[in-house]
């Protein structure tokens, strides 16, 4: 199954690839290169369909957790004071996402959507630690009976050239539900408040809509 931002792109490239094979054969090349060059088109068709894979997760819906919101690597854990919207001192969790990684984003509680913005900006490297502040990046607020205001925010990097979000004020939204998805490497960052029981580690491989990231 493949998330619906990548159907134009994976049939492009199939039509590519196709044309390309049908172009090869063509040509009166020696049979090494040729199987060289198929390879090396399949690769890369294989690459794209993993890319834009949207699997299925079993969501436990439970207004005590959040979920993870992306697929990925715990990078930071840390007390931040959070001031675009919060405007208070919040425990960050942030989830580094590799270009291997499933980048669906998904809603990490359930609630009403209270803010959703979008900022343009810089692509410095994921992993830096002004990208969540300078780099391109959506902010949304989900207020959740159980944690109250949880935000996240998906945040581009030096691959990622375009982040879409579907949250939109005022909607009640579906705990693991998709909420977006990031095109290449990027990082999602999750501001909890600081009572939160966080259960994950630094390094701790987690998978969205399915790992607990803290309870309540």
């Amino acid at each position: 199954m493949f998330h619906k931002e990548g159907h134009k792109i994976i049939l492009g490239t199939l039509i590519i690839v196709v044309g390309l094979f049908l172009l090869i054969d063509g040509f009166n090349l020696a049979s090494w290169i040729k199987t060289s060059v198929m390879i090396a088109l399949l690769v890369f068709l294989v690459l794209i369909l993993q890319f834009f894979r949207n699997p299925k997760r079993f969501v436990h819906i439970n207004d005590d957790n959040v979920v993870s919101p992306v697929d990925g690597k715990v990078v930071v854990i840390e007390e931040v004071f959070e001031k675009e919207y919060l405007k208070e001192k919040c425990i960050q969790v942030s989830v580094f996402m590799s270009p291997i990684n499933v980048h669906v984003t998904r809603y990490p509680v359930g609630g009403k959507i209270l803010y959703s913005k979008y900022h343009p900006g810089k692509y410095l490297v994921a992993w830096h630690p002004k990208a969540s502040e300078e780099n391109e990046r959506t902010t949304v607020v989900v207020e959740n009976h159980g944690f109250g205001k949880v935000l996240y925010r998906q945040i581009a990097g030096a691959l990622a050239k375009r982040i879409v979000n579907y949250a939109i004020e005022g909607e009640q939204v579906v705990q693991g539900s998709d909420s977006g998805f990031i095109k290449f490497g990027s990082r999602v960052d999750l501001f909890l408040p600081l009572d939160s029981n966080i259960k994950v580690a630094l390094n701790d491989k987690v998978r969205g809509g399915e790992s607990i990231i803290a309870e309540k």
